[in-house]
This record gives C-alpha cells, structure tokens and sequence, in this order.
C-alpha cells in the first residue's frame, strides 16, 4: 500500500500486482478502505487498484451546488464539487497513476451519501470513469434529479450501480423521504437509454453496513 497527501486530501493506494487490470477511485468521509479491500478481496480473486481518497470537506468537496441545512442546526451545503473535481482530475489522479507501475484496463468511481452524489455528478463533467457506483447515494439533493434528467453526461458508463437500505426512505425529513423514489427513477433513467444498471435495496438503515455495501458495489462493477 502506497499513501501520500495532496492538498490535505489523505489518499491511499492499494495497488493491483497484474498489468491491464481496472482501478477503482473511492471518495470517503471515514477511511474504511482497508476494510473494504478486504472484503472485496475475499471473494473476487482478480486483481484490481483501490484508491481511497479521505479527510475530505464533505458538506464542501462532494456537494455540486448551494444549499441550505435539511435539518434544524444542521449545517449548509456548499458546493464545491467542481472545484474539487478539478483537484481530483488535474492533481489526485495523475499523481496515483504516475505512482503504479502496472498499466489500467479502466477507471471506476465508487461513492457513499454525499459521495455517492459526486460519483454520479462527475460523469457530467469529466470523462474519466467508465463505470460507476452510488452507495446509498444522497440522490435526495434538492434539485439533482431534475439536473440528472435535463443534462447530457461528457461519457455514457458502461454500467451503473444504485443501492439504498431498506430503511432511509422512512424518514420524516422532506427531503431524505425522497431518496428511494429519486433513486428508482434516476436508474429507470439511465436504463431507458440502454446503460447497463442496477438497483439493489438493503437491509437497514443509511449507515448499516457501509463497508459491506460498498465492497458489494465495487465487485458488481469488476464482475461486469
């Protein structure tokens, strides 16, 4: 395992042994990288690169644009994706690939909540990442579905992973009441233009199992 530091952004690189294999970009609010890996690891014997990139400004770094707290003295969102993916494609990246010395077959991004947002935010600017997982994506965001459904994306994935727990559209909050049905309709979205998708529902609640549920993620992905 590799690991270096750049603009404060903690990056960690579990690097695959085996030239030609896929390498897998993951943004983290808490690193659970290692665990992760190692559950990815138990049950799919290819290699792959894992890159966790962690210590990140979440209400900041993985939010596409302003808005206020969804919850009484929460804090607001202020987004800052853009300018954080301009660090991630001028900065992060070249520095991870110029430190591999085995070639890549392809680029995913994987995300959860917030991050899981960004992931699918970023295939509307850059055209890096060829598949792509939202883990219990925060596709509640006011306004995302409507961005999702009026914008073109800069590449179409190959294939798009969603899942929610079982339990986060039972919520009194406005907002977060809405994340299952925006999560269906997104990915009824992208399959009607042929993607190749899925959406698979949990048990328990946004924060159950979040190392499982993004290891399962990342595996859908490579198996495809």
């Amino acid at each position: 395992m590799k690991d270096f530091t750049i603009n404060n952004k903690k990056i960690l690189i579990y690097e695959s042994n085996t030239e030609n294999k896929p390498i897998i970009y993951l943004n983290s609010y808490v690193d659970e990288s290692n665990a992760i890996y190692k559950l990815v690891k138990d049950t799919y014997h290819e290699d792959f690169t894992l890159v966790s990139i962690s210590n990140l400004n979440w209400n900041y770094d993985m939010v596409p644009w302003n808005t206020p707290p969804i919850f009484k003295n929460g804090d607001s969102y202020t987004g800052g994706a853009d300018e954080y993916l301009k660090l991630l494609t001028q900065k992060i990246i070249p520095a991870v690939e110029k430190n591999l010395s085995k070639s890549i077959a392809w680029r995913g991004i994987v995300g959860y909540s917030l991050s899981g947002l960004f992931a699918i935010y970023s295939l509307y600017k850059i055209d890096l990442f060829s598949r792509c997982a939202s883990v219990s994506g925060s596709l509640w965001f006011p306004n995302f579905k409507e961005f999702v459904f009026s914008n073109e994306m800069k590449t179409i994935p190959k294939y798009l992973y969603f899942s929610l727990g079982d339990k986060e559209a039972k919520s009194r909050n406005q907002f977060l009441k809405k994340v299952e049905l925006n999560t269906k309709e997104i990915e009824q979205f992208y399959r009607a233009k042929k993607i190749n998708t899925v959406f698979q529902l949990n048990p328990g609640n946004h924060y159950h199992n979040s190392a499982q549920r993004t290891a399962t993620a990342i595996k859908w992905l490579l198996n495809k």
